[in-house]
């Protein structure tokens, strides 16, 4: 089983969005067969074997194992990963593009970018799968109080400079054998947490 599966097609999408199979998905985090799973989510087997089916279609559950039973075969089946996330690349021509965002500043900018990301890097993952081997990537997380805007800006500025000369340094455009990656840093306000409700 996968971490992640990153789901580009979109019948596959819409299979693993609507919620009777959304919730087998769930379920299916270790092999179950159609009967047991109808217990679970309370639905006849054979509605459940058709959700099953179509998830098996497109590749978002596979079978796990099969057991006989006197005459008749039990088919268990698992998902192929533990988490599924749509690509844009499913939604098409309408999918964001960071190359059609104007303002590079807007919020819409940094979402088109994180949409790259994920369809991008969803692509080698299903390459590299397929080849059987591991994509090697870097990802950095943390979080900044800053003490106000002067400081954020000062801050920006810094990493700005900081990432410009790391790129000169190790960026070379000629050398045989080289492969080109993408570096993208983004920053945005941390949600903030909601208070809790006091009682009526």
């Amino acid at each position: 089983m996968l971490d992640i599966q990153v789901i580009d097609d979109p019948a596959a999408a819409t299979a693993a969005l609507e919620p009777i199979r959304s919730r087998l998905l769930s379920e299916l985090a270790a092999p179950a067969s159609a009967a047991t799973l109808a217990t679970r989510v309370g639905l006849a087997r054979q509605k459940v074997n058709y959700h099953l089916h179509e998830l098996e279609a497109h590749g978002l559950v596979r079978l796990a194992q099969e057991r006989k039973w006197g005459g008749l075969t039990e088919r268990l089946l698992v998902a192929t990963a533990a988490s599924y996330v749509v690509s844009p690349s499913a939604l098409g021509p309408v999918a964001l593009d960071p190359n059609r965002e104007v303002d590079r500043l807007s919020a819409g900018y940094l979402i088109a970018l994180g949409a790259r990301v994920v369809r991008e890097v969803g692509d080698l993952v299903r390459r590299a799968n397929e080849a059987g081997k591991r994509l090697a990537t870097l990802a950095v997380d943390t979080e900044v109080r800053f003490r106000s805007p002067t400081d954020r800006a000062a801050f920006s500025r810094e990493l700005t400079d900081a990432i410009a000369k790391l790129v000169s340094k190790y960026h070379d455009e000629s050398a045989p054998g080289g492969r080109a990656h993408r570096l993208v840093v983004v920053a945005h306000p941390l949600p903030k947490k909601s208070e809790p409700k006091e009682p009526s």
